[in-house]
């Protein structure tokens, strides 16, 4: 049960917020905010969740979601990849204002150990709240860097961005933690190094046959050196393995690294471990909770408990395991009496990837009937997500949402219901959802929608509110390979620009209201709206441009080379291994 006190601010601010009155305009209701608790996946594709479609991977606890809550079906993230969509879900703002994208390739933050990461300057959600009196947390992934200058000097760190506190991956989970044959980096690094030790070594073997034939005379030292470096490539291209897993596998709470390397196997126990034990210590405050599941990102990392019991391979028994987990934290605001105070949002931050592929098996999401995935930064399917709003008492159950939305939209929903204040020094790109949710706005505030790759503008839509159309046109888009499929086999991600993308003039167009999975490409000839549905969407591009302002581009080759200085040790470096979080113990018994 709720503290008497407790429950009666909440009702008050239930009251109010049916009758259209914001927490922030009703004087003090410290104690009358909701408590908030995001979850977020990681590469989770639309089309694998029971209430989107799907009937062949069970989300029970998903779907229960959506039937008590509220669902969006044209909810979508503003860029195709992790780093870019989650610091425009913390600020609101596209993330190419932020300087939180690239221009050259360099997609997301490739090490933990670089400077590039979320700027000082940006106000998150979490930083609005913290000053309203909120408990602020964060549980999971991060990866919106973590050191400026130096090893421990956390300029990038939640801490410093508005959270009390934070348990997780400063990175990401990947392939590369458990030496996977899917490879994010290592594989390319290995090949590299490998590359650069047979051209020393074969550079060495030429001089020493000319000295000791006489072919050649001078001095043995470029032999020698020769023959370092060739030494010094190989042992590197040995172990660059072991050094990714330690430099970039691990976990911290708040400023202190507890399992360098991470043990995989009990790391979903940690978790949840993590989740209860926040709950529990703010259930008599006002909390913002973000929980982002290293789920479903490969490897794929499954207990026992869940290895082999889906239809779908292993992805199948990861999404399955994330469900449960998902589960087993909404079961933990029963229990403390927290549910009717709680407002719960599920998303993903982009779409599944399809290019994680192995031989005859897929490790990536499905993104039903929408075209493309992970990194493409136009189509839909890279770029559609769940989205799934729930607060008992408030929100209509089983209610669903055809309107245009935005990840960055949770940004002015949270702050304002928490009390706070959207930021005015700045532009905010999200629109509050409290009144499309509860059903006294009929339309979305979102007019245009824009679609980053990097920093280049791959497609835009248009809610053309009078005719009830819903227009998007592309730019520019990635060149499948091989030709004809669906995706960019044989790389990581598409690319965003250069000689592997396409680009149109005039626009592709596409009507999402009659053909959302972008399949039949309008013409003039086919559509008598093209021009002028073209040339709107061009002067509000023009209008969107004049907003924005330089900044650097956090992502770039400045931003994103490693450096040892940087790199968080649990140790000595280069030797950096602890830990200290003894054993959570076992997973309980699945309940079927």
């Amino acid at each position: 049960m709720l503290p008497l006190e407790h429950s009666w601010s909440w009702l008050a601010v239930t009251v109010g917020v049916l009758l259209g009155v914001r927490p922030s305009a009703c004087g003090d209701l410290s104690g009358a905010r909701p408590n908030i608790l995001l979850l977020m996946a990681d590469d989770f594709g639309i089309g694998d969740i029971g209430c989107y479609g799907n009937n062949s991977i069970r989300t029970p606890n998903i779907d229960r979601l959506a039937e008590d809550g509220v669902m969006l079906t044209q909810h979508v993230a503003a860029a195709s990849v992790c780093t870019p969509s989650r610091a425009a879900f913390l600020t609101g703002r596209y993330p190419l204002r932020s300087g939180m994208v690239s221009s050259n390739g360099y997609r997301v933050l490739q090490w933990t150990g670089v400077p590039g990461g979320l700027p000082t300057n940006e106000t998150t959600f979490a930083k609005i709240l913290k000053d309203r009196g909120y408990a602020t947390g964060l549980i999971g992934k991060w990866h919106l860097g973590l050191n400026c200058d130096s090893s421990s000097d956390h300029c990038h760190h939640p801490l410093n961005h508005g959270f009390d506190h934070f348990y997780g991956m400063p990175f990401s989970m990947m392939g590369d933690c458990v030496h996977w044959e899917l490879s994010e980096k290592r594989a390319g690094m290995e090949h590299k190094l490998n590359v650069c030790f047979q051209i020393m070594a074969f550079a060495a073997l030429t001089l020493t046959a000319g000295k000791l034939t006489r072919l050649t005379s001078g001095s043995w030292t470029p032999v020698i050196w020769l023959t370092t470096a060739a030494f010094l490539f190989f042992m590197t291209s040995y172990f660059v393995g072991v050094l990714i897993v330690h430099a970039d596998c691990f976990l911290m709470r708040n400023h202190t690294i507890t399992e360098q390397p991470m043990h995989f196997q009990r790391t979903t126990s940690l978790i949840l471990k993590e989740v209860s034990s926040f709950v529990q210590r703010n259930k008599h405050r006002p909390f913002l909770l973000f929980v982002s599941f290293l789920h479903v990102h490969t490897p794929l990392i499954t207990t026992e408990t869940f290895r082999g019991k889906s239809m779908h391979g292993l992805y199948g028994d990861n999404t399955e395991e994330m469900d449960w987990m998902l589960g087993q934290i909404l079961d933990t605001l029963d229990m403390e009496g927290v549910t009717n105070s709680t407002l719960v949002y599920f998303t993903s931050d982009h779409g599944g990837s399809l290019e994680a592929q192995l031989r005859n098996h897929q490790y990536g999401g499905w993104n039903g009937i929408y075209k493309g995935g992970k990194g493409m930064g136009g189509w839909e399917g890279g770029i559609r997500v769940p989205g799934i709003f729930r607060w008992p008492g408030v929100l209509p159950a089983g209610r669903v949402i055809h309107e245009p939305t935005s990840l960055m939209d949770v940004f002015p929903t949270v702050v304002q219901l928490g009390g706070g204040e959207v930021p005015q020094d700045r532009v905010i790109d999200g629109r509050d959802l409290l009144p499309l949710l509860l059903g006294t706005a009929q339309h979305s505030d979102h007019e245009f929608l824009l679609h980053y790759c990097e920093n280049s503008l791959h497609a835009v839509r248009w809610h053309q509110r009078d005719g009830g159309r819903l227009w998007k046109v592309h730019y520019r888009t990635p060149v499948f390979h091989p030709g004809g499929a669906g995706a960019c086999y044989g790389r990581g991600v598409c690319p965003c620009s250069g000689d592997h993308v396409a680009h149109h003039d005039p626009p592709l167009l596409f009507d999402l209201s009659r053909d959302p999975a972008e399949a039949h490409a309008l013409t003039p000839d086919t559509e008598p709206l093209f021009y002028q549905v073209t040339d709107t969407i061009a002067r509000a591009v023009e209008a969107h441009r004049r907003t924005l302002s330089p900044v650097r581009l956090q992502l770039d080759t400045w931003g994103n080379i490693w450096r040892p200085w940087l790199q968080p040790c649990c140790g000595h470096f280069p030797l950096c291994w602890c830990d200290r979080e003894g054993d959570p113990g076992s997973l309980p018994a699945r309940e079927n």
